[in-house]
């Protein structure tokens, strides 16, 4: 088996994913990484809520699902968003199958917390099998973060989350994190490694500010189980230049000086 490599796709860089994106994709299977895609689509399923006239509001950052909000995010996610992306990998060239983590109990979901959020998971379990035996055919695995639970439920869980998970129930070798920046900039160059404990020190000195603290927040939760790096890259540029990729890699515990 090739060494994974788990993309997550925001929902806020699906619509700006350049071409160079998904032909980077297929740069890095064919340095030997196995890519594995997680998307999210917030953008998608706010327009469509808008459109069906169906209200929904956040509660900690979190978009609150009751059943009506659940039945558009299944089909925006599950449909839309994700056929545009296996389609747009087709054009390069590689085989890519879209997923739900309904089928075959991919994500196994339990409530974050019902009451207050509906039908929010939280991921309780990984059909690794499912995805190593379609890496082992050369296909590329595209996944909406829609889980089920032991009843059937379909569940909206959070895609820095699923990511994360399947990142680390695969053993990946890294993760992504596709934005719409290339990465954590420092006085206009490109911080390329960087540690926990050094995106704190950056965050306190202003030097991440803004809409970039919650990328790498998400970026630096993701950092737990087997998982000991995570690289955050852009969505509307190369990613994969002479095999390396392009990005700020953040690194678990080992100190690495800042570039």
């Amino acid at each position: 088996m090739k060494n994974i490599v788990v993309v997550k796709c925001g929902g806020s860089t699906i619509d700006t994913l350049s071409d160079d994106f998904f032909r980077s994709v297929k740069k890095l299977r064919d340095s030997g990484y196995a890519p594995v895609i997680v998307h999210g689509g917030g953008p998608a399923i706010k327009r469509m809520l808008a459109l069906l006239n169906v209200e929904s509001e956040f509660v900690d950052g979190l978009r609150k699902t009751d059943e009506q909000v659940m039945e558009v995010v299944e089909m925006v996610l599950c449909g839309s968003v994700n056929n545009t992306l296996v389609r747009k990998l087709g054009v390069t060239g590689l085989s890519a199958v879209g997923l739900s983590g309904c089928d075959s109990r991919l994500l196994e979901a339990v409530p974050r917390d019902k009451e207050k959020l509906g039908f929010v998971g939280e991921v309780a379990g990984v059909n690794t099998a499912l995805i190593s035996d379609l890496l082992e055919k050369d296909i590329v695995p595209v996944i909406a973060p829609v889980g089920i639970s032991e009843s059937a439920q379909a569940y909206n869980i959070n895609a820095d989350t699923a990511a994360g998970a399947i990142a680390s129930a695969l053993k990946a070798d890294k993760l992504l994190f596709v934005t719409d920046v290339p990465g954590i900039m420092r006085n206009g160059e490109l911080i390329r490694k960087t540690t926990e404990v050094e995106i704190r020190q950056l965050i306190g000195s202003g030097i991440i500010f803004g809409g970039m603290i919650p990328k790498v927040e998400a970026a630096l939760k993701s950092l737990q189980g087997n998982l000991r790096e995570v690289i955050i890259t852009a969505a509307h540029s190369e990613t994969v230049s002479k095999g390396q990729i392009i990005g700020t890699t953040i690194h678990k515990e080992e100190k690495v000086t800042a570039e």
